[in-house]
């Protein structure tokens, strides 16, 4: 494992219990909960994209600003819906974001999850062509997306221009040298794993598989990434991939701690149906620093991936959070060989 990050959700809500009752709360709590990561020395702030909901919904300002007030760590999603996205107008949107923070983006995109309400991409105006549906429609939208971000030229000019343009078909603008290889797909089996490395993304995996073969998520997952690497070594891809797999990892050093996820030391596996299909749900790892190291060496897929993702309870607000990622990155992370 060569690097940890925390994933957000940004829940915010007016219950009395909530450090976060508001999107202002949810926004600026998030800037704030990257600079201390960083200054923590972890390395990554990736913040997950739901619409309709209480949550982070438009990433490109937060990932900006997070760039703007951050130095070192790498910035991202885990994952943006892509049935909900323009294209050519997110590759404007990624490349300034990429800019301010110096070329430090990891954009995670997918299918997206299931919603909040009904077909909520047509609302946004996309709507599926004849034939076909909204999985097909994101992979369509995430193909012009990979395209334009090389920065070729593909627009034809105006020959009556109101300022001069370069010779030649014009590419969308700004441009981020180096982004196309920083972006990631989300994927929830091992068949989509395969497709994410013949199209030369990297591949992010979370805390769920939307598929059950009756062994540990752990080790399905393992499977998954294998078939990744595999199918990205058959594409003959000039680069190296990234992996990053996500846990909730909650070390128990105080009463506090305790108090929140002393319950959870048992967490086993879950197994249930999502979007019609079976699929299979990680355990949390709650416990004694020690012990959670011994828990997580064991676990095939974070041995197998670069990048541990911990998902953050964010309604908890910014110290406990911080202390969260201080826990992992001293306590735990150096005997999982970080560092």
């Amino acid at each position: 494992m060569k690097k940890i990050a925390f994933l957000s959700f940004g829940h915010w809500s007016a219950s009395p219990h909530s450090q976060t009752r508001s999107a202002s709360d949810a926004l600026l709590q998030s800037i704030d909960l990257a600079v201390a990561a960083e200054e923590l020395g972890a390395d990554g702030a990736f913040f997950r994209v739901h619409h309709f909901a209480r949550q982070l919904a438009s990433p490109f300002p937060l990932l900006a600003a997070v760039g703007a007030r951050t130095s070192r760590i790498e910035i991202g999603t885990g994952v943006i819906d892509m049935r909900y996205e323009n294209p050519l107008y997110m590759a404007e949107d990624a490349s300034a974001a990429d800019l301010i923070a110096g070329g430090r983006l990891q954009l995670g995109i997918s299918r997206g999850s299931p919603e909040q309400v009904i077909d909520g991409f047509r609302y946004f105006g996309y709507v599926p062509p004849d034939g076909s549906d909204h999985a097909a429609m994101a992979r369509q939208h995430t193909e012009v997306f990979l395209e334009v971000i090389q920065g070729k030229g593909f627009a034809e000019p105006n020959p009556r221009p109101m300022f001069p343009n370069p010779p030649g078909l014009l590419r969308i603008e700004p441009h981020s040298p180096g982004l196309r290889e920083r972006i990631w797909w989300g994927a929830g089996t091992r068949s989509t794993a395969e497709w994410v490395a013949q199209k030369g993304m990297n591949l992010m995996s979370s805390t769920l598989l939307t598929e059950d073969t009756g062994v540990p998520f752990h080790r399905l997952q393992a499977e998954q990434i294998e078939r990744f690497r595999a199918a990205w070594r058959e594409a003959g891809h000039t680069w190296e991939p990234r992996v990053s797999v996500s846990r909730s990892v909650h070390p128990l050093v105080n009463d506090l701690d305790r108090a929140y996820f002393g319950g959870e030391s048992g967490s086993r596996d879950q197994v249930g149906y999502l979007d019609g299909g079976a699929a299979r749900f990680g355990k949390t790892y709650a416990g004694e620093p020690d012990r959670l190291v011994e828990e997580l060496a064991a676990d095939e897929a974070v041995a197998a991936a670069d990048t541990l993702m911990l998902t953050v309870p964010n309604q908890l607000g910014v110290e406990y959070n911080a202390h969260l990622i201080e826990s992992v990155v001293k306590h735990v992370a150096p005997g999982l060989g970080w560092r």
